[in-house]
């Protein structure tokens, strides 16, 4: 085998975005992966179950052997020819395990039987997580941070995807932040946000020790914790404050929590979409109904039952603008100014959606010479 047998630059393979192959078993892979990692696992759940125990029972030598006879015969052709095609499809990519030992040593050995040389990452799965956790802690430590603030409706999200020098926390966390957030995928596990989160930065900094604008988040996003160190640096960064009339925020808030979200909830379940999207937003609506108060919970409660009734009817919208501006007047605006007075960073810039864009525009320039 060649001198490329094994991959240690942990840093190199984050910069680069490889393609890796995680031979790890379904459940370790659910509780944290890496974005651009596939699951090709040696073995199934159980069976790792099973040479767990024959390993407790019998030793190292017996739960190999069994190991063997588990992934054998059909079984084995089937795995090898998953992992052959993977490897001819991202030749420069590699393969783990959980700590770069017999798993992805013996997957190594095997598609080198079939003439593919393959690497495999020199500690596995635990080093590279590891190195993402310390570089995380680094990077947080020296990037500068610029929040993103502005009430809801304002349009945060949109001027953080289109900037260079910008992390989208409720991208990679699959959840738009707020009580109407969740999306009908699932949000990743907390050690894959917390992972893509350190890659972004790194990413980031590889490029330019320049500002890095985040989103202004609370402590969740959805049912994912924001790493506590950066939680704690937010706290205390600068903000830029984007800034928009009512009926602008209501036209964002119509277009994303009731057009984009009904539309993903069609592609998914079909006809029945619809009605999964009404049955999930008042169902959102019933978890803030202690902090909106009884009085306020059942006029919203009413608008937004009606004009998801005339959607399902007629197709037509433009009702939902009725509870919308409703709960951003009386809830989320309140909410908003009572958080804002709260923070201890101070504001850089405010303006429109398109102001703010401009001007972090303007500062990702002058950092980078442009």
């Amino acid at each position: 085998m060649s001198a490329r047998n094994v991959i240690g630059d942990y840093r190199a393979l984050f910069l680069q975005h490889t393609a890796m192959i995680d031979l790890r078993a379904p459940a370790e892979f659910a509780r944290g992966a890496f974005p651009s990692a596939c699951s090709l696992p040696l073995m199934s759940d159980d069976e790792r179950a099973s040479v767990g125990t024959c390993y407790k029972q019998q030793g190292q030598d017996a739960a190999i052997a069994l190991g063997h006879r588990l992934v054998a015969g059909e079984r084995k052709a089937a795995r090898l020819a998953r992992w052959q095609a993977f490897a001819e499809r991202y030749p420069a990519g590699a393969l783990y395990c959980w700590r770069g030992g017999l798993r992805s040593q013996t997957v190594q050995q095997w598609l080198a039987e079939v003439g593919i040389d393959y690497p495999r990452v020199e500690g596995g799965y635990k080093a590279m997580r590891g190195f993402l956790l310390h570089s995380l802690q680094d990077n947080v430590a020296h990037l500068p941070i610029i929040l993103v603030s502005g009430r809801t409706g304002t349009g945060k999200t949109r001027v953080i995807e289109r900037l260079a020098r910008a992390v989208d926390l409720e991208g990679l966390a699959n959840h738009r932040g707020s009580s109407f957030g969740q999306l009908p995928s699932p949000q990743p596990a907390q050690i894959q946000f917390e992972n893509s989160i350190s890659i972004a930065l790194l990413r980031l900094r590889n490029s330019s020790d320049a500002p890095v604008l985040l989103e202004d988040e609370g402590r969740l996003v959805g049912r994912l914790s924001l790493p506590e160190l950066l939680r704690a640096k937010m706290k205390h960064a600068p903000m830029v404050i984007v800034d928009e009339p009512l009926a602008s925020r209501v036209d964002v808030v119509l277009q994303d929590y009731v057009v984009d979200l009904g539309k993903r909830y069609v592609r998914l379940h079909g006809a029945a979409g619809l009605q999964l999207h009404a049955e999930k937003m008042l169902a959102d609506l019933g978890n803030i109904r202690k902090r909106l108060g009884g009085d306020r919970y059942v006029r919203v409660h009413a608008m937004m039952q009606e004009a998801f009734r005339q959607q399902l009817d007629s197709g037509v919208t433009e009702l939902h603008r009725q509870w919308i501006t409703f709960l951003l007047q009386q809830y989320y605006d309140p909410m908003y100014h009572y958080q804002l007075e709260r923070r201890e960073g101070k504001p850089l810039f405010a303006g429109s959606r398109a102001d703010v864009l401009a001007w972090a525009k303007a500062q990702e320039n002058r950092a980078t010479g442009r």
